[in-house]
């Protein structure tokens, strides 16, 4: 799968209606057949800014999620709410979900 870690700092003004913002890409990300999870999570030390945790089957499920409709229209909408260009860590990894975290195991 293709996992991918990226760091988004919002202008301070918008950062509480953020989810709203990015709503509708989220939605249509998460509706793409390639798609395994597109969460957001929002930082506990700066409230500015969210971090974006997904995944993607394989590099064609990637290319089609870059190359999707969606995708160019948050090329042009989202980045009139950032204060920066976002950070990425994008890696190819030989894994199709969560594996346990086994030094936290419960029960």
């Amino acid at each position: 799968m293709i996992f991918i870690t990226a760091k988004f700092l919002i202008k301070p003004e918008h950062a509480d209606d953020w989810p709203r913002i990015a709503g509708p890409f989220t939605e249509a990300t998460r509706a793409e057949p390639g798609c395994l999870w597109f969460d957001w999570s929002r930082s506990l030390d700066d409230p500015r800014e969210y971090v974006l945790v997904e995944a993607f089957r394989d590099g064609d499920a990637g290319g089609a999620h870059v190359g999707s409709a969606h995708f160019k229209q948050a090329q042009q909408d989202l980045p009139q709410y950032l204060s920066a260009t976002p950070k990425i860590v994008s890696q190819s990894i030989d894994q199709d979900d969560w594996s346990e975290l086994g030094e936290l195991r419960v029960g």
